[in-house]
């Protein structure tokens, strides 16, 4: 079809497609093919990425090719006919009918829009039309099937043919209108049609709808068959041909190349665009983000290099071995043999710069650190933004993103899931010709459930590279439990490996300093025996004899060395016993480290250390008197050399290793070390309590404004303050946030709390809480009561002994005060979804709640409190919204991602399901007014909600065509906005005046 055929060009390094470049007319083209055998929408997306970084210039894009017609009584298409994507008056040319969600009695929803064609290329297709010869064409009834053991139709019941008349010529006929993609080959008549007449569909095909957001091309498909059982491939090099001819004369027709290219990677991304970008980044990263990686200690010298060499990590980075592991590496091995050091390593040698072609990632799971350290969430977080902040052209995937409001409010502001996974997959879809080498370490380290599920992910990521011709390379390093089975991957055992063995040898050649005698190596190979591959283990006996020999005790090391005990758990137990002294610190900074909410930086830990004899309090800290490093040595001595500083910007401090914690909680460890010690961890909880009480009991009021003062502050003084405080009393801020945390776990242990709550000094504790909140809004006043601040915090064990003494759960003062209701306790609760607390505080018997219309789309506690019988179900707001305003008007889907709302399986509609709760209740008017006069079912109109129309219609008791205040009904809302759908469904009623 070509008019000229140019020679080949160089492409980029990031470009693996191959091209046929030419000229139609007076136009340059370039033809790419997807890879023989590869269909689907991914793998078109990653040809379009690839040509971006060869050709920067392109004005329009074309995806010509066959597809599956859809014949009906209003399309009479035939093979050989040729099928044009254009808009209609619901689409934009294209849909993905399996993109959608499945909602109530297992209806499939389609949602999403995908983008449409350039407008030159619209108008260009109005002048159009094409001439091409027809060939015998055969359509048999929907129900009839293809016998399966016949390769052709010639045995097929012709009787059962469907009679269409004949065209007057033999040429094919060009169809314009809505063409479906998807990832699955229809090959069934019926589903074909009930397909095509839900949206009037003219074709299916496999690939445009990876295309059609970041690439909006015009979708050309010559008519190979009827997507039915009969399916051949007889018909398909025709039906190319006719899809190519009409693209030709489509170039033909539209003249000169006055338009703009397509995608040019100079051109500047305008500012508000780099803004909203700039804002979603900000979203996903996290303080901690790479703090696990720096805490990690370097690889000993000439350690690791081994594993560069090892045939199984040649052959996980050997792409044309990929279809045999689908880019999965497991490097397995007991607690303590290094497998962190050597992730760090095989990472840090990824990022060489003869690399350049490969994007490389990681994540190191932290058992010891903050949630998004040992979650997938923050897992997903952290490669996301390390992905796009290396090849910010892939940011284009963040512009229909709402950062706001892709927080899911159930797990404390952390994104959802399933967006997080969506958008990772959608940008490794982009890499074009680059590589992603992934390295994931410690997946012991994170929750099971959650690992078995990211397992799942990360397997099908690699079967769409493995289909696709993306580079995805992940490696994954845990202990050698749980068991997870994976279907295609290459693994190692750390332990068995030569290379690791050689390693450790090294290490105590160079660091076990007791000379070169023969005795002195023959300890060297008892040690390297011994060992029997744990790294760890390893460091701290160099350490112990290291001491020995340093006092002269040359002779005594052997007898030490068989002291020492072989198992790990059993050598921690020796290191904490050995010298028996100062055992109750120990006990207390051990305490710290394991129940602490949150990982204590060191000065923190310090002071927490010091609070237990609130004497050794200074009325200030001067780093004069106590330097950094006082603190280190204090901090060591005490753990007995089982703590360490981090490196990370926090400088936190845990133990040095997991399996510290594993000895002590796992393996017993506490009792077999304090044995009198009962009911540990609720006991522990109660100590630290103790601690941050006598904290907040010290001599630090003088520091702090009073509450009244700092209900007026503004946000620069509370910063101001914030900084002193953090500087000279560390340890409040933890105190003041976490005392209550610690009396409330205790208290669910059994430890009772009656003398701490009948003795703590709320006034106070509000004094110093006001002082680390910098938004005025959020800053308690004086009389706000104990339940309020409970409940606030979700501190359901306190609550239980508290409502005791003040039953009554309304008492004003709290922060959550919105339109004509008094949010309270009940407030707190509900708005949160805090099922388990709002119980305890209606057990009273005394609460006359309303639900919040913000209620933050938790159903469960909707019907709370609605089985109390005392809710006012059609309470209005200031504005005269009822909780069924709020509810028939919610459209989060497409708030959160646009036309990706179709991903977000966990954000299901919760709002559906929350409407028929509120309409199952009797006392209910559905047909409520706010000021304005809007009725629920109206304001559902004006926002597009047709379920919530339909379910109100549905009711029986509602007024299809209300007026409001200001004359307008349903009818004219959706007409307005165009939505066919809602204005069919109204006058489907009959009840309508027609004049909007």
């Amino acid at each position: 079809m070509l008019d000229e055929i140019h020679p080949p060009l160089q492409t980029s390094p990031n470009d693996k497609n191959s091209y046929i470049l030419g000229a139609i007319g007076n136009r340059n083209v370039v033809i790419a093919c997807l890879p023989a055998g590869v269909y689907g929408t991914t793998s078109a997306t990653t040809v379009a990425s690839s040509m971006r970084f060869s050709f920067g210039s392109i004005h329009h894009l074309l995806m010509v090719g066959i597809g599956g017609g859809a014949p009906s009584e209003s399309a009479d298409i035939r093979l050989g006919d040729v099928v044009v994507s254009v808009p209609t008056a619901r689409f934009e040319g294209v849909v993905q009918y399996d993109y959608g969600k499945t909602v109530q009695e297992g209806r499939f929803e389609r949602t999403g829009r995908l983008n449409k064609p350039s407008t030159s290329l619209l108008t260009a297709i109005t002048n159009l039309r094409a001439e091409y010869l027809l060939r015998e064409n055969l359509l048999f009834e929907s129900d009839y099937e293809h016998d399966i053991s016949e390769q052709t139709c010639e045995k097929c019941d012709r009787e059962r043919l469907v009679d269409r008349a004949p065209r007057r010529d033999d040429r094919p006929v060009v169809h314009y209108g809505l063409i479906a993609s998807g990832n699955q080959v229809i090959k069934h008549a019926e589903t074909r049609d009930r397909l095509a007449a839900e949206s009037n569909i003219l074709c299916f095909e496999m690939e445009a709808a990876g295309l059609m957001d970041n690439f909006p091309c015009l979708v050309i498909r010559g008519i190979s068959d009827y997507s039915d059982s009969h399916k051949k491939k007889e018909w398909q090099g025709y039906a190319a041909a006719t899809a190519a001819a009409y693209a030709k004369e489509l170039l033909l027709a539209m003249g000169g190349t006055g338009s703009r290219p397509l995608s040019n990677t100079a051109s500047p991304v305008p500012s508000d665009v780099q803004g909203h970008r700039r804002r979603v980044m900000d979203a996903l990263t996290f303080d901690a983000l790479e703090s696990r990686q720096a805490t990690i200690k370097a690889a000993h010298a000439k350690s690791c290099k081994w594993l560069l060499q090892k045939q199984e990590y040649l052959e996980w980075l050997d792409y044309n071995r990929f279809p045999e592991h689908h880019g999965l590496l497991w490097i397995k091995g007991k607690a303590g043999s290094g497998k962190s050091t050597m992730m760090k390593f095989a990472f840090q040698q990824a990022l060489t710069p003869r690399q350049e072609n490969n994007v490389t990632l990681s994540f190191f799971f932290n058992a010891r650190g903050e949630d998004l350290e040992k979650t997938t969430f923050g897992m997903y977080r952290s490669l996301l933004f390390q992905l796009l902040e290396r090849l910010p052209e892939v940011q284009v995937l963040l512009d229909e993103v709402d950062p706001s409001a892709c927080l899911d409010r159930n797990e404390n502001g952390s994104w959802n899931i399933n967006i997080l996974q969506h958008l990772f997959r959608r940008a490794i879809a982009l890499l074009g010709g680059r590589r992603v080498v992934c390295f994931i370490d410690a997946l012991d380290e994170c929750d099971e459930e959650q690992i078995r599920v990211m397992i799942d992910y990360f397997e099908s990521l690699g079967d769409h590279a493995a289909s696709s011709r993306v580079q995805l390379n992940i490696c994954f390093s845990s202990r050698h439990y749980p068991h997870i089975t994976v279907e295609k991957g290459v693994e190692m055992k750390l332990e068995d490996q030569e290379g690791h063995a050689e390693d450790i040898a090294r290490f105590l050649h160079s660091e076990l300093k007791i000379g070169r005698s023969k005795q002195s190596e023959q300890i060297r190979l008892e040690i390297l025996e011994k060992a029997s591959g744990i790294f760890l283990w390893t460091v701290l006996v160099v350490q112990i004899l290291n001491r020995e020999f340093e006092r002269g005790r040359l002779h005594a090391l052997r007898k030490r060395l068989r002291e020492i005990p072989g198992r790990l758990s059993d050598l921690f137990r020796d290191i904490l016993t050995r010298d028996g002294a100062n055992m109750d610190d120990l006990l207390l900074c051990i305490q710290w480290i394991l129940f602490a909410k949150r990982p204590l930086k060191r000065e923190e830990l310090y002071f927490a250390l010091l609070s237990e004899e609130p004497e050794s309090l200074a009325e200030a800290w001067d780093p004069e008197d106590i330097t950094l490093q006082d603190m280190d040595r204090f901090i060591t001595s005490t753990s007995k050399g089982l703590a360490e500083i981090t490196k990370s910007k926090g400088k936190t401090v845990q133990f040095i290793h997991e399996s510290v914690r594993d000895y002590l909680l796992k393996e017993n460890g506490l009792q077999e070390l304090w044995p009198d010690q009962t009911n540990f961890g609720p006991s522990s909880h109660d100590r630290l309590k103790q601690c941050c009480h006598n904290f907040l009991q010290s001599n630090i009021c003088g520091h702090v404004p009073t509450v009244e003062e700092m209900l007026v502050a503004s946000r620069e003084k509370v910063q101001l303050l914030q900084n002193h405080l953090n500087e000279k009393f560390p340890f409040l801020e933890y105190a003041v946030h976490n005392v209550l945390y610690h009396a409330d776990a205790a208290e669910g242990g059994f430890v009772d709390q009656n003398v701490f709550l009948d003795n703590f000094d709320l006034a106070n504790w509000v004094r110093y809480s006001n002082a680390f909140e910098i938004f005025r809004v959020r800053r308690h006043e004086l009389d706000v009561s104990l339940l309020y601040i409970l409940a606030e915090r979700n501190l359901a064990n306190l609550i239980k002994n508290v409502r005791q003494k003040a039953p009554d759960v309304h008492v004003l003062g709290g922060r959550y005060q919105e339109g004509v209701f008094e949010e309270t306790s009940v407030y707190c609760a509900a708005e949160w979804g805090r099922e388990d607390i709002l119980r305890l505080i209606l057990q009273t018997g005394k609460s006359n709640p309303t639900i919040p219309n913000h209620h933050g789309g938790h159903v469960d506690i909707a019907q709370l409190l609605l089985d109390t019988g005392k809710m006012d179900v059609n309470a209005k707001d200031n504005c005269g919204d009822t909780a069924l305003h709020y509810t028939v008007g919610c459209n989060n889907l497409d708030r959160l991602m646009g036309s990706y709302a179709y991903h977000l399986r966990l954000a299901s509609p919760q709002h559906h399901v929350l409407m028929d709760v509120l309409l199952a209740s009797n006392s209910l008017d559905p047909d409520i007014k706010n000021k304005e006069g809007i009725t629920p079912f109206s304001y559902a109109a004006s926002k597009g909600q047709i379920h919530a129309c339909t379910r109100l219609l549905a009711t029986g008791r509602v007024d299809p065509d209300p007026r409001d205040n200001y004359g307008k009904t349903p009818l004219s809302h959706a007409a307005k906005d165009g939505d066919l759908g809602i204005v069919n469904l109204l006058l489907n009623t009959g009840k309508h005046k027609m004049d909007i």
